[in-house]
Formats: structure tokens, C-alpha cells, sequence
């Protein structure tokens, strides 16, 4: 895997920036052939700009309040990518919308984690969401970014058990130490070439698909 051109990364966060951090580690450790080049927020005082610095990653606080307008940050926010050699962008927390105007800077090399299993539970609070609706099974899901909410091409997901003691913090802690997990592999694979797209499907070079074991939440008593 280190052999592999390291896939050069800009990530945007508005936090703290935990899944940054996961990046950050797996990076640095040579797990993922990944390469983050600077970390951007529209947050000065963002926790992740810190994590940022302590890696020795550029760290930029590009504020959207002090732009006239969205194209107009984006536009700043292109141009820092580009001055640092970023190829790819990860969104780690980054509570902004991005239109098509950035998109097309950097076309189908933007990625989103997201804590739900899309297409279920777009938008903000996604475990709020899963629990207000009943369902059994929560998880998280890195995409694609498109022009839509959320919307964009599935490239990995990781799935938890809703159980019937959980909360919304308690469900998102549980989703958020898959988030962790998946986040850097998928990077992995994209900077390793084994990711193609054909429409809306990805499709992973050397993955011959899950087991057809299934999971019931809950379980019948028999375990069938």
C-alpha cells in the first residue's frame, strides 16, 4: 500500500474534527496511502485546525462571514486547495453546502461522511432522525458529493444495531466509532484506483461482496 502515489487531500471541518483526526492517524502510521496537504474551516476557532497543527498539516481559517456571497468563499476556498497541492476533498463536519461552482473545480473528487445509512436520513441529525422514525438499524455512509443533500454515489457504509436503551448521543457515539473506521479505507481505496463509478453504482476493484449472512434486530429467539 505505501508503494502507491499517496492521494494528495484537502479536508474541510467545521469542528473538532474527530474524523479528521482518524485521517490524520491512519496517515501517519502508513495505513493509508493519503497525504493531507491542509485543512481548511470556515470556523476560526474549529477544534480541528488545532488537530491540524499538532499533525504539522497547514492549518486555515477562511471564515464564510467575511465573503459577499457563497461563490465567493468558494472561490477563496478553491484557490487555498490548489495553492497546497490538494487533489481530493474530504468533508469532515463541514457545515456548509457547496455549490456547483466548486464542484466543477473539483469534479468527482469531493467525499462526504455522513452518520445515517443513505439514502435514509439526509441532512443534519441523522440519529435523531433514525430513532424518531423506529428504525432498527442506524450506520453511516461515505458518498460521493453531488449537487443534492446528501445525494451523491454510496462508496462505503458501516451499519449499528438502533438498541431499545439508545439515545441520540448514545447512537451517534456508536456510529461515529464506525465513522472512524470506514472513512480512511475508503479514502485508501480511492487513492489506490480500485474505485469506478457506472451511474449511481461504485464499484470496488477485488471485492467479491459480503457474506449472504443476515442480521435481524432484533433477534428471534431461535437465532433464525
Amino acid at each position: 500500500m505505501s508503494a502507491s502515489p499517496p492521494l494528495a487531500l484537502g479536508v474541510l471541518v467545521s469542528g473538532s474534527g474527530t474524523n479528521l483526526q482518524a485521517i490524520l492517524d491512519a496517515s501517519a502510521s502508513g495505513r493509508i496511502p493519503v497525504a493531507v496537504k491542509v485543512v481548511i474551516s470556515n470556523r476560526p476557532k474549529a477544534g480541528g485546525l488545532d488537530r491540524a497543527r499538532a499533525a504539522g498539516v497547514p492549518a486555515v481559517a477562511l471564515s464564510h462571514r467575511a465573503f459577499d456571497g457563497r461563490e465567493a468563499f468558494e472561490e477563496a476556498l478553491i484557490g487555498v486547495l490548489r495553492d497546497h497541492g490538494a487533489r481530493w476533498v474530504a468533508l469532515a463536519g463541514f457545515m456548509r453546502l457547496l455549490t456547483p461552482h466548486f464542484l466543477r473545480a473539483f469534479p468527482d473528487s469531493v467525499v462526504n461522511i455522513h452518520p445515517a445509512l443513505l439514502p435514509s436520513f439526509p441532512g443534519t441529525h441523522g440519529p435523531r432522525q433514525a430513532l424518531d422514525y423506529g428504525a432498527r438499524w442506524s450506520g453511516c455512509t461515505v458518498h460521493f458529493v453531488d449537487e443534492g443533500t446528501d445525494t451523491g454515489p454510496i462508496i462505503a457504509q458501516a451499519v449499528v444495531p438502533v438498541l431499545p436503551t439508545d439515545d441520540e448521543e448514545s447512537l451517534a457515539r456508536r456510529i461515529l466509532v464506525q465513522e472512524h473506521r470506514i472513512y480512511p479505507w475508503a479514502l485508501s481505496l480511492l487513492a489506490l484506483g480500485r474505485v469506478r463509478r457506472e451511474g449511481r453504482r461504485v464499484l470496488i476493484e477485488g471485492y467479491e461482496g459480503a457474506s449472504l449472512a443476515s442480521w435481524i434486530n432484533p433477534p428471534p429467539p431461535d437465532g433464525r
